[in-house]
């Protein structure tokens, strides 16, 4: 028992250490997302885009999309809008035919999900043999700031080859679910993706306004097919030395789940696909960033730690509840070596907490999402249950079908 013991305590010890270290350095980086300029755009029209759209029975959202991007601020003889019916049962492909898209019908119901649909895609336009100096993703639920192609154009043009968008909410405010997602996506956008581009570090990727240059998807190929396609071609665009950057100014707004139970289901595929990104690729990330000294490699090996994370976070929390109960054993309690104090973790979790409302001020936002500060604490901790339900469940790749119904026009949402 007294080994079983130490061993429980070495493991306990290495493991807040490491959480410890994790959350010091999320702090740190978050430190450099404090200033944001907004950046000119320096180089005019040139790069032509196959705009892709993959969609699921979307026939309520998609028409303002489509809208929103034939309205950029670019010139439209260089881009296309290629909208992707995949196995859809609905008026999605006519509602789209009609606000001016080409549509590609999929029928595939072995091979579902986003991943697939846009693999598809991409190989219906490599054989078409059209033209496209880049590509460029949504998803039908978004809407585009009409800046977004000049932005993203401008950013090839300086020698980008993979390029993520900001990501605003289109919907924050219709419940306490969608703005708790919406003031942690404004943190994110801030001083997580803004911080780290602004040290050169590499971006992750939120599956949509995301642009690739198409040259280099020609030589890596797009092999994205799980549940998080979008992080699987990050991750792999940084093991071949890629930086994806970060474009804070080309905002595309995405609806937001309004219950808890969809909005569970979908942070559930997202944990789901990231612990097997991680699984795959910690190691060699890790290893790699010693070997090449890319400090970049381990930032992203690090990135893939955060449902781990997570997890431990969560079942620090129930500890620490448990502790300081007087209906708990305090025998058991000595067994357990408690190296971090209690008070210092609540101190890290307040400073990092306290970031969210700083970013909504460095960001200018509506009033109302202060005032949701007020249960987003309590939606950050339901990460816990959705994560380690993820990990009993990360072999599961079952994609699940995100209904959305919010068909709100680019003028109607709500921007700083």
């Amino acid at each position: 028992m007294f080994l079983v013991n130490g061993a429980f305590d070495v493991v306990y010890s290495v493991v807040q250490i490491l959480t410890l270290l994790i959350g010091l350095y999320q702090f740190a980086i978050s430190i450099f997302g404090l200033r944001h300029k907004k950046e000119a755009v320096t180089h005019g029209p040139q790069k032509r885009f196959a705009v892709i759209i993959p969609a699921h029975n979307e026939e309520r959202v998609v028409g303002p999309l489509i809208d929103s991007i034939q309205g950029q601020n670019y010139p439209k003889e260089l881009f296309e809008i290629h909208l992707i019916a995949d196995n859809c049962t609905d008026h999605t492909a006519d509602v789209a035919r009609k606000h001016g898209a080409m549509i590609h019908e999929r029928v595939n119901h072995d091979k579902v999900g986003k991943g697939y649909a846009i693999e598809w895609m991409i190989q219906e336009l490599d054989n078409s043999g059209t033209e496209y100096d880049a590509l460029v993703m949504f998803d039908a639920d978004n809407l585009v700031h009409p800046d977004f192609l000049r932005i993203m154009n401008d950013k090839l043009c300086s020698g980008h080859p993979v390029i993520q968008g900001y990501l605003g909410v289109k919907n924050p405010f219709d419940s306490w679910v969608s703005v708790s997602l919406a003031n942690s996506y404004w943190y994110d956008n801030r001083m997580w993706q803004h911080a780290r581009a602004r040290l050169g570090l590499p971006c992750a990727l939120g599956g949509t306004g995301l642009c690739i240059d198409r040259t280099l998807l020609q030589e890596m190929g797009w092999e994205a097919t799980g549940l998080t396609e979008d992080l699987e071609f990050g991750v792999r665009c940084v093991d071949h030395g890629i930086v994806p950057i970060w474009a804070h100014d080309a905002k595309v707004y995405d609806e937001k789940p309004v219950t808890f139970v969809a909005s569970f289901h979908q942070r559930l595929r997202w944990q789901q696909g990231h612990f097997n990104c991680a699984k795959q690729y910690i190691p060699k990330l890790i290893r790699d960033s010693i070997r090449e000294r890319r400090f970049m490699k381990f930032d992203m090996a690090v990135y893939l730690f955060q449902p781990m994370r997570a997890l431990i976070v969560f079942a620090m929390s129930i500890m620490l509840f448990l502790f300081n109960q007087p209906f708990f054993d305090q025998t058991l309690s000595l067994h357990v070596q408690q190296i971090i104090p209690a008070s210092i973790w609540m101190w890290i979790s307040a400073i990092l907490f306290m970031e969210m409302p700083l970013a909504l001020i460095l960001e200018r936002m509506n009033w109302k999402a202060y005032v949701g500060l007020i249960l987003t604490p309590i939606f950050l901790w339901t990460w816990g249950p959705v994560t380690l339900q993820a990990f009993f469940t990360r072999k599961n790749r079952k994609w699940h079908h995100t209904v959305h119904k919010r068909a709100l026009r680019l003028e109607q949402v709500q921007d700083p």
